[in-house]
């Protein structure tokens, strides 16, 4: 059986990588249509090696009798347009924070939480969780079931990719400009990107946390199911795609470094390279276009009982946020929708 797809936000970092993602695993599709802004019409996108899809401009698209729509357009988009497709019978996974809170609304890590997909009708959305906090739990979740989670601490190192293709283009720009003696330029971020880390992603809220803070505090919370003390900063660094963090984890009870690194190896999505050797070790750049999260750096962390350290890397375009939307419409195909013959050929 195959599948009637919508990508709306195609033409933006997120949404195109979504379009490879479903030609590189072979998605059952019958039709795919790429959506985005009255800006974006017009234009055009790849799907897969041969195909060139014509974008259509979300306020013309008409959602019926799509199976599967997936929004990688922004909070505002997906607030006025989800619910739409998703009254109209269309199963939408959005990419924004917008519906991730909401109680009837699953927050969905295949590899984590794939039980909470049996609500999706609730309200035909499925939320795809922040690109840190999906990592972070995919790392966590072996741990907790393990041995219980007390407190976790978590350094992010964001990069660029994660506030847009404008910001990547800030990158580059002022990485020029600096090169050529002119002006480092900042427009689409707080302070100069270049040559620099910004202790800041997204808005400051009053108590001094970052908005991106507490997203992945109740993201990660929601998705494992458990209240777990969680403290957290969020930092902005020169790197065009791959976020990576070092991460604290105080354990309810002992695990040995050796037993992290079994419980790691057998769940699936992660991988470990991890030599204490130069070089031994993940960094961002190695991790684009790679669909595993990367743990490195795995040591004990002798000032807390139960203390384990280990550092992150993951593609944030990749499994932060395509490919995970793309294995929910998977999980969904195999475990829980039935034929329809109003929505499938």
């Amino acid at each position: 059986m195959k599948y009637r797809v919508a990508v709306v936000g195609a033409t933006g970092n997120v949404g195109r990588e979504i379009l490879n993602t479903l030609a590189e695993r072979n998605f059952p599709i019958s039709e795919i249509q790429a959506v985005a802004s009255s800006l974006s019409g017009g234009q055009r996108v790849s799907f897969g090696e041969d195909i060139v899809l014509d974008v259509i401009p979300i306020t013309e698209f008409d959602f019926t009798g799509f199976d599967f729509v997936l929004f990688s357009a922004g909070n505002l988009v997906s607030a006025e347009f989800a619910p739409i497709a998703a009254e109209m019978g269309c199963i939408v996974i959005d990419n924004s924070s917008h519906f991730r809170q909401e109680l009837e609304i699953p927050l969905i890590v295949p590899e984590v939480n794939p039980e909470a997909l049996a609500s999706y009708r609730n309200c035909n959305i499925i939320a795809n969780p922040n690109c840190v906090a999906l990592p972070l739990t995919m790392a966590l979740k072996p741990l907790h079931d393990a041995a219980g989670l007390r407190r976790v601490v978590v350094s992010t190192y964001q990069s660029v990719s994660g506030a847009g293709k404008a910001a990547m283009d800030e990158l580059f720009n002022q990485t020029r400009a600096i090169y050529m003696n002119q002006p480092a330029i900042k427009e689409e971020l707080p302070k100069q990107i270049a040559f620099n880390v910004i202790p800041q992603v997204d808005i400051f809220l009053p108590d001094g946390t970052t908005f991106e803070e507490t997203k992945v505090v109740l993201e990660t919370q929601k998705i494992l199911g458990v209240e777990v003390a969680m403290a957290i900063t969020c930092v902005r660094v020169p790197v065009f795609i791959g976020h990576s963090m070092a991460v604290a984890v105080e354990l309810e009870n002992p695990l040995s470094v050796g037993e992290a690194r079994a419980l790691w190896r057998e769940f699936p999505g992660l991988s470990i390279i991890d030599y204490r050797q130069e070089d031994g070790y993940v960094t961002p750049i190695e991790v684009v276009g790679e669909d595993p999260v990367f743990l490195s750096r795995i040591r004990s962390d002798k000032s807390v009982e139960n203390g384990l350290l280990f550092w992150i890397c993951s593609d944030n375009l990749r499994k932060g946020a395509a490919l995970n939307a793309v294995q929910i419409a998977e999980k969904l195909i195999s475990d829980y929708l039935e034929p329809n013959p109003n929505h499938m050929t």
